[in-house]
């Protein structure tokens, strides 16, 4: 059932037609109309206008967030144009969008079917999770986290909801916690271990809590929160009482805790938004040996508006082919030729013009959309090199990322057989490139789908070697074709002999072990004239070409083609 919620009731006849097709349609002409049709009906989704007599859809939004059996049902918001104020505090107090008047039929549609498929994959997750890990049925269930002792995630979210409405003469903040590079305590001592620190930390938090007023919850692995009265803590001593406190365990390794705070403006905000804010603010410091927490501020919220931006328009980004492939040449250091190339994706939104993949592919990771967009820029790696090859211009290898969220696709060799078989290409032109922390996230299940891969004919590249902990220790159970040298080394090279020292020995480690290289980010001549004395040959960076489109690329394969090589860029 859709329930629209506008005093002007054309508005709501214009809708009406939009859905009649997929959608039971229940109309109300206020708020309050709204809210007691709501008690009555199972409703699956609001459309609600923001200007209404009686009362407006601002207040509709904060009551139906502020109950738990209201909270889960989708509201999306009416606007008139350019109303970005009240667009950016609706979604701010947890609306699923907004549609701008007046209607555009094509686009009404496209983001209400996007909303609803962000509400099934949020019960898709949970159903999953309940099957493999019967995770589900604890949260709702017990409250407290077995290991710890505190509230667990959701028990948590409902219990600082109702303190801080209960108590509105007092203002709260939010305090996330979390260890940096916890993973590598696990690692490095036993699982008891780890278990222990948390097990601290919690006993830690609950203490300075004793007089009541807050509480402490564990959001996962090494994240905690607190919910506590503004100004109650000096976060120095938090900080300082904390590290004392895992200190006097005894473990032989330096255990630094990172905080982020959101002090609280509206109650009614969902808790998990305010959390969101406060691990916001953490990251901002997080790895800082010199500033261990941070406040929440408006540069942060931007952030958080330019994600849900990039969340609402990635579906209708991708029907609209406003994604592309740009390509980087890798190039033989003495021929100066081009002997493959990667494939990066950009974005060019007809708002916000071209939107860097460092803001829109972490969004796309925690979201699960990276899986979908993964795949688009395969299909158009293997598009680019069977048209050049009708052209007759003898394309090169073209390499492409996987994200470690694809490994858990069990038909993912199957897929890449289908794509290189519908464009008529060996395996060896498709390259695929894989990240450390896939390895890390799950070991045993990368190495199979590895090992799957090579024996069906692909090559397997390891991207940004050397920008993580456990390396070495991967090439001993994860062989691979290439290794991509983090460019970090690269830009050292000039001035550290330590830097240096260590390039020569991955160069010499990888002939060892039967494997190419290639360095990235290679700038400078200075540069290229090193790498050319340890021996390397194969370069990608912006001495040879920055990343191309894909007419510049096939201008780059037709000189190939003729013995010219790439010109400096």
């Amino acid at each position: 059932m859709m329930l629209i919620v506008d005093d002007v009731e054309i508005n709501r006849v214009v809708l009406r037609q939009f859905f009649k097709d997929e959608y039971t349609i229940i109309e109300a002409s206020n708020g309050k109309e709204a809210l007691s049709i709501i008690d009555q009906q199972p409703i699956s989704i609001v459309l609600v206008d923001l200007v209404m007599p009686v009362m407006d859809g601002f207040e509709v939004l904060s009551r139906m967030k502020s109950r738990d059996d209201y909270m889960n049902i989708p509201v999306v918001v009416m606007t008139a144009a350019n109303d970005d104020s009240s667009e950016a505090k609706a979604m701010e107090m947890g609306a699923a969008d907004f549609i701008v008047k007046p209607y555009n039929p094509t686009i009404v549609r496209c983001r209400i079917k996007n909303v609803m498929a962000r509400q099934e994959n949020e019960w898709r997750k949970i159903e999953q999770v309940a099957k493999d890990k019967q995770i589900v049925e604890m949260h709702r269930y017990i409250e407290r986290d077995q290991l710890t002792g505190v509230y667990n995630r959701e028990i948590f979210y409902q219990k600082a909801s109702a303190l801080m409405q209960e108590d509105r003469g007092t203002r709260y903040a939010i305090i996330y916690f979390d260890i940096s590079c916890f993973k590598v305590i696990n690692d490095l001592f036993h699982v008891e271990t780890g278990n222990l620190i948390l097990k601290t930390a919690a006993v830690y938090f609950q203490s300075i809590l004793s007089d009541g007023r807050g509480i402490c919850g564990r959001m996962e692995a090494d994240h905690f929160t607190l919910c506590v009265p503004s100004g109650k803590f000096d976060m120095n001593q938090v900080i300082e009482g904390l590290d004392a406190t895992i200190q006097s365990l005894g473990i032989s390794h330096n255990i630094l805790f990172y905080a982020g705070v959101y002090p609280v403006d509206n109650v009614f905000l969902p808790v998990d938004q305010m959390c969101d804010r406060a691990h916001m603010a953490m990251n901002r410091v997080k790895g800082n040996y010199l500033q261990r927490y941070a406040y929440y501020d408006d540069s942060m919220r931007d952030l958080m508006l330019e994600e849900q931006m990039i969340t609402r328009d990635m579906e209708f980004a991708l029907q609209e082919h406003q994604f592309s492939i740009y390509l980087q040449p890798v190039c033989n250091l003495h021929t100066n030729r081009v002997v493959s190339a990667e494939a990066l994706v950009r974005w060019n939104h007809p708002s916000h013009g071209m939107i860097s993949p460092a803001r829109f592919v972490p969004v796309f990771e925690r979201n699960g959309f990276i899986v979908r967009l993964d795949r688009f820029v395969w299909e158009e790696a293997c598009r680019f090199m069977h048209d050049a090859a009708e052209q007759g211009l003898n394309p090169v290898p073209v390499s492409v990322n996987v994200s470690r969220v694809n490994f858990y696709n069990f038909d993912l060799l199957q897929y890449l057989l289908g794509l290189i078989e519908r464009y008529e290409l060996k395996p060896d032109m498709l390259r695929l490139e894989v990240t450390e922390s896939a390895y890390t996230d799950n070991p045993h299940q990368l190495m199979e789908v590895v090992r799957d891969l090579r024996q069906h004919g692909f090559k397997v590249l390891m991207d940004d070697f050397g920008s993580g902990y456990s390396s070495l220790n991967m090439l001993k159970d994860l062989p691979v074709d290439t290794l991509k040298i983090d460019m970090a080394f690269v830009h050292e090279v000039e001035s550290s002999s330590r830097a240096n020292t260590i390039m020569r020995s991955i160069i010499t480690m990888a002939k060892g072990l039967d494997m190419s290289t290639i360095v990235e980010g290679v700038e400078t001549q200075a540069q290229i004239d090193f790498l050319d004395s340890i021996g390397c040959e194969e370069i990608q960076g912006y001495y040879f070409s920055r990343p191309l489109p894909e007419a510049e690329f096939k201008g780059l394969l037709a000189r190939n083609k003729k013995g010219i090589g790439v010109h400096q860029a």
